[in-house]
């Protein structure tokens, strides 16, 4: 059953630098966003492509991996779990987020 938990693996580009706050005591936190592509063929056999826009989070070590060598455009792979969250925006309205919180990231391409 281990292998039913919460698992996501991307393999895309960076959509934006990404965004790195600290907080008292050194903590680390990154948001950036990753484009992950599909192809497939219509009914009348054009080719179509399909982007996907994931949130990304990462904390710690993989923050600070990330800070030093991850930049805008970027192929990495990211492995983490889905998350859902909600707050309230400045006026007053609540607001829902889907992100996949990191737990691994490899570097690809060159």
């Amino acid at each position: 059953m281990n292998a039913m938990r919460n698992k996501v693996q991307l393999i895309g580009n960076v959509g934006n630098d990404p965004e790195i706050k600290t907080f008292d005591g050194g903590k680390k936190v990154v948001n950036f966003t990753l484009a992950t592509n599909e192809s497939y063929k219509n009914e009348k056999g054009e080719k179509v492509e399909q982007t996907e826009w994931h949130k990304i989070t990462a904390w710690g070590k993989i923050a600070d991996i990330i800070e030093k060598y991850v930049t805008k455009g970027k192929e990495i792979a990211v492995e983490g779990k889905l998350t859902h969250r909600s707050y309230d925006d400045k006026n007053g309205e609540k607001r829902f987020i889907t992100e996949v919180v990191a737990n691994d990231i490899l570097l690809l391409g060159k």
